[in-house]
Formats: C-alpha cells, sequence, structure tokens
C-alpha cells in the first residue's frame, strides 16, 4: 500500500527510482497526469530532467516512442542548423545595413555575459555555454522575428540550456517555453497586464484586507511584482529552487496560473509588514525586490496549493481566458516586442 504523498512538503518523493514506471516498453507516458502529479509534489531527480522537461515543455508528447522522439531531434537538429545559418550568413556589410539584427545582437551580447556567470556552468572567460546561451536567443530572435529579444530571455533560457545541455535541445524546449510565456514581452505589455489583474483578483478573493490596502496607497497596479511574473520568480531563488519551481508550475497539475497563487502567498506571509508599515508604492517595490533569496519555498508553495484549492471555481474564473501561461486564445497573434529594461 502507497501513501498519499503530503502537500509539497519537505519530504521528497523523487522520480528517480520511478521514471520507468511511467513509460510502457516503447518509451511511451502511459499516465500523464499520474506523472505530473508526482513531479508536482515529489520534483524530478536532477538526472531526470533532460529528459522530463523535455515532456514538460511540450518538446515530447506524452505519447511518443523512443523511436518517434530520436526521429524528432534529429529533424528538429537539421532545422535549428537552417535556422542558424540565417543569421550567421549575414556579412559585416549587410549587417551595416540591418539595424534591427545589430541591436537584437547587441542587447543579446550584453544579457549573456551577465546572466547566471555565478554558477560554474556559465562561469569564466571564454566559456562555451555562454556562447550556447548567446547563439540559441540569436536563432530565436530570427526563429520568431516578430517577438525577437528582450531583457529576461537569457534568464528563462539559461537554465534549461544548464539542464537540456545540447544546443538545438535546449532551443526548441526554449520555443515551447516561449509559446505560452512570449506575451510576456509583447511592447503592449497585453500579457503582463493580464497577469497583474488576475494577480489583483485573486488577492481581493483571497485576502479582501490587504487588497483594499493597496487599493487605498494606489497599488493596485501591482507592478511591484512585475519581475516575479515576468520571468517566473527567477531572481528570488537559489538557482536549484528555481529548477524546481519551474518544473512545479509546468505540469500545470492544480492549475496553469500556480505562479499568480505563488504570488498570493508570499504577499499574504509578508501582509502584516506591508500594512503595519504602511508601505507606500516605492517603499513596497523596494521590499519585494530586497525579499530575493530569502523567501522559503517549500513554506510558500505549500502555501500556494492551499490558496488555490481554497480559490476553487472562483478563482479560476478570476482569471481571463488566454492569460500566460495559457496559449493565446488567438493562435494568430503577432507579437510585438519590447524595447525598454524592465528588470
Amino acid at each position: 500500500m502507497t501513501l498519499e504523498p503530503p502537500p509539497l512538503s519537505g519530504f521528497s518523493f523523487k522520480l528517480y527510482v520511478q521514471w520507468a514506471t511511467f513509460l510502457d516498453s516503447e518509451g511511451r507516458v502511459m499516465d500523464s497526469n499520474a506523472l505530473r502529479k508526482r513531479i508536482f509534489y515529489g520534483g524530478v531527480e536532477h538526472k531526470l530532467r533532460r529528459e522530463v522537461w523535455a515532456f514538460l515543455l511540450g518538446y515530447y508528447a506524452y505519447d511518443s516512442t523512443y523511436a518517434e522522439r530520436e526521429y524528432l531531434r534529429s529533424i528538429r537538429k537539421s532545422e535549428y542548423e537552417t535556422l542558424k545559418h540565417q543569421w550567421q550568413s549575414i556579412s559585416p556589410e549587410q549587417a551595416k545595413r540591418f539595424t534591427k539584427f545589430r541591436e537584437r545582437k547587441g542587447l543579446i551580447d550584453k544579457d549573456v555575459v551577465r546572466t547566471d556567470r555565478s554558477l560554474a556552468f556559465y562561469d569564466g572567460d571564454d566559456n562555451s555555454n555562454v556562447y550556447l546561451l548567446r547563439d540559441i536567443l540569436l536563432t530565436y530572435s530570427f526563429y520568431n522575428f516578430d517577438l525577437g529579444y528582450c531583457q529576461g530571455m537569457s534568464d528563462l533560457l539559461s537554465p534549461i540550456l544548464f539542464v537540456i545541455d545540447d544546443e538545438s535541445e535546449s532551443f526548441w524546449c526554449f520555443v515551447q517555453l516561449m509559446e505560452r510565456l512570449g506575451p510576456n514581452f509583447n511592447r503592449d505589455q497585453n500579457g503582463m497586464h493580464s497577469q497583474l489583474f488576475a494577480l489583483s483578483k485573486l488577492v481581493e478573493l483571497l485576502d479582501s484586507p490587504l487588497h483594499n490596502y493597496f487599493k487605498q496607497n494606489d497599488c493596485l497596479n501591482y507592478f511591484f511584482c512585475f519581475r516575479w511574473v515576468l520571468i517566473q520568480f527567477k531572481r528570488e531563488f537559489e538557482y536549484e529552487e528555481t529548477m524546481r519551481l519551474w518544473e512545479v508550475l509546468w505540469t500545470h497539475y492544480l492549475s496553469e496560473h500556480l505562479h499568480l497563487y505563488v504570488c498570493v502567498a508570499v504577499l499574504k506571509r509578508y501582509r502584516n509588514k506591508i500594512m503595519g508599515e504602511q508601505m507606500d508604492f516605492d517603499t513596497l517595490l523596494k521590499f519585494i525586490n530586497e525579499l530575493s533569496g530569502h523567501i522559503d519555498l517549500d513554506a510558500i508553495l505549500r502555501d500556494a496549493e492551499a490558496l488555490c484549492i481554497c480559490a476553487g471555481e472562483n478563482g479560476a474564473a478570476s482569471i481571463p481566458p488566454g492569460t500566460p501561461p495559457s496559449l493565446p486564445v488567438d493562435s494568430g497573434l503577432f507579437y510585438s516586442s519590447q524595447d525598454d529594461e524592465v528588470l
């Protein structure tokens, strides 16, 4: 007899021993719901992340076989090389007449050299992984030319490259992630506004005194949570904790929008300090930014799960259809990137 794991407790139910039991003889995931539930409650052993993340991100279909995945990798590698050649073949003379390419390349060059350089994987001069980070982002800017490159994308790619450790596969996993998070980087910021609007509705539902406090102090735009939402708490936790949080979010087990309940959980945890010290917007923004590295992930995830369950259908109804990371309602959506720095 097996016991139901406690909700996101410190007792970690790892997948390493169990992984093979989720697959049939040809490599198909037999019960994706059971797999996602197990990951939600226990995370993924690091050695398994390379394979499991590809499923969570949608690069691999749950019903694909070993042979189908091998074929997919082969096809996608060829497609990636074709895409990459598009920008590699641009001559210096052509680049002089290609302003958008020069601008995006300049932004990427500037960002990759300051992305997670404290991690051994990206540390040191002439680090080949930093060059891979640059190459993947440049290739993505040609794959999705409408969206291009915006500050924050290197933060989202970095853990994927660290885990997948393959240029082509990391690119296609990143593409899958950006299908959901791309609207975060729209010039009109519609993707961000819809999430912050939903966050305000969830706080109103789950903690009306805190919501009223924000209303009285002109904080209802929730822009103090902008960085949390934009890059999925990437700068709020240690690297390993970020990976653990992301794989929980990517399961979409309780909700596609669990990250918003994580926001509510953090705000509720510090509500007495926020309200007791009568923080205005600027003070609140400074306080939120300084929480980086000081948030208890396990406790926040437990709280977020409880809040999500408590909110139930009312919580789901507070989130407009198509709000990221849900796939866009209009599949023909064109992206228009933002140029301003937001982090």
